[in-house]
């Protein structure tokens, strides 16, 4: 894919060049760039702005409104307009922070070329637009059930909450997610049958193709769908000029990770995307369903014996991962050095959902102390041939976040039920997966022992046998 961006230009000349005279909130994302749930019809434009339903009857009619809904054209209208989206808070608060700062809607509007931008730009804002980036889902089915995760998008989450229940005594606006298995994720069954998304999907196909860029799938765990494996026999067979980018958790089992090895050679461009943010056992904590040796050598397999263009880490940061994320930084270092710069690349997302687990609901001392050991690695990698200014740029932003941000996201609940719901919601946790809280350093597991317990008089109350 062509960039807008020039070479010569930092983010910020590229913005007002580029973006600001569209208009002071105008990010191309939303024209150009979707993520699908196919399972169940929703959609965002792009990932990081919360996920709304797509319209059945209206796909049913023209099935490009799987992208073009009429809650992206509203938000298309308002950036227009120079309004900023509420729903794309994540990037105004990068911005806010007022340190010229790379938001995400920069890095993504530079994907695409100054044609298409000035295409869409110019456009009424109420037409349909073929994404040249598409990220799809085709159902949930996961053998990971990540602590930041939910029965939406897990169905190994789902086992949780049906084995055990609603997750109790949690009160602020992330508890939502942990009480309910996710049933409204998969309204069609686990054979999707009958489902008119991805119905419309194929039948949008032919037009799709023609201007597609970048292909992404995503899950829950896509090795785990048929769906996926009929979509690799398409490019396998026809070989079409799009980059198929697909997610994996890289933790399925050892034939899923042959046959996916094997079919990388029948593609003539893939990548693949990963997800982790810490390392051994408090990867494992976070990420419940890993095994760090096995995860590790999945990686390093694949970089091995598979025909990949590249291999990209998505660190989705929240509080926990900051222990140990200096050292993760450190072994992505060493791939880079043995398998090369995008082997892997990284990303560094930072979490806002559940708003208890954002970095932010950290007491002060612990927050800057990691922020000052990732001052430390940037200052001690700087200039290092194998990082990429885009990832140095990423982990800049978010040493910035922890220093002068206050909020997840709006709308988030004060500190005092945020921090009381990551108390319970460990307690639990540590309960029903067998683990324990005690795997993270002792300021921060004695910090969680002074908060205050929440018991709403539930017939579960709070579980024993935990480290807090």
């Amino acid at each position: 894919m062509s960039s807008s961006k020039r070479p010569e230009e930092d983010w910020i000349s590229y913005r007002k060049r580029l973006l600001d005279p569209v208009s002071s909130s105008f990010c191309a994302a939303k024209w150009l760039d979707a993520t699908i749930w196919l399972g169940h019809g929703g959609t965002a434009s792009c990932h990081l702005p919360p996920a709304h339903r797509i319209d059945k009857d209206e796909v049913l009619r023209n099935p490009a409104a799987l992208h073009n809904t009429a809650q992206k054209k509203k938000m298309r209208n308002l950036m227009l307009d120079g309004q900023r989206p509420s729903e794309c808070d994540y990037c105004w608060k990068i911005e806010d922070i007022k340190r010229d700062n790379m938001s995400d809607r920069m890095f993504k509007s530079a994907q695409y070329s100054e044609g298409a931008i000035q295409a869409v730009a110019s456009a009424p804002w109420e037409t349909d637009v073929v994404p040249e980036t598409l990220e799809i889902a085709f159902n949930r089915a996961c053998n990971f059930a990540c602590s930041y995760c939910n029965a939406g998008f897990s169905t190994s989450w789902a086992k949780d909450i049906q084995t055990h229940g609603a997750y109790q005594n949690m009160i602020s606006d992330g508890a939502g997610a942990f009480q309910h298995d996710g049933a409204w994720a998969e309204p069609y069954g686990k054979l999707n049958e009958g489902n008119p998304y991805i119905a419309a999907f194929w039948q949008w196909w032919p037009e799709l193709s023609k201007g597609l860029r970048r292909l992404r799938i995503t899950g829950g765990e896509p090795l785990m769908s048929t769906d996926v494996w009929k979509l690799l026999d398409y490019f396998s067979e026809h070989k079409p000029p799009i980059i198929l980018a697909i997610n994996s958790n890289l933790g399925a089992k050892k034939d899923l990770m042959d046959r996916l090895i094997a079919r990388s050679r029948d593609v003539d461009k893939l990548e693949i995307y990963t997800s982790n943010e810490a390392m051994g056992e408090q990867a494992e904590y976070i990420r419940d369903g890993m095994v760090w040796s096995e995860w590790t050598a999945n990686v390093e397999r694949l970089l091995t014996e598979g025909n990949l263009e590249s291999l990209h880490m998505m660190l989705t940061i929240n509080g926990l991962c900051l222990f140990s994320l200096p050292g993760f930084l450190d072994q992505m270092v060493e791939w880079k050095r043995r398998f090369g710069a995008r082997r892997p690349g990284w990303s560094v997302n930072i979490l806002r959902f559940p708003s208890f687990m954002s970095p932010l609901v950290l007491p002060d001392n612990i927050r800057h102390e990691r922020r000052d050991a990732l001052i430390e690695w940037i200052g001690r990698n700087e200039g290092h041939p194998l990082i990429s200014d885009y990832e140095f740029q990423h982990l800049r932003r978010l040493v910035d976040y922890l220093d002068t941000v206050d909020t997840p996201h709006a709308g988030a609940d004060n500190m005092d039920k945020l921090r009381r719901d990551l108390k319970s919601f460990h307690r639990q946790y540590d309960q029903r997966r067998g683990k324990s809280v005690s795997v993270f350093p002792d300021n921060f597991v004695e910090w969680l022992k002074t908060i205050p317990d929440t018991d709403l008089g539930s017939k579960q109350g709070l579980i024993s046998g935990s480290a807090i």
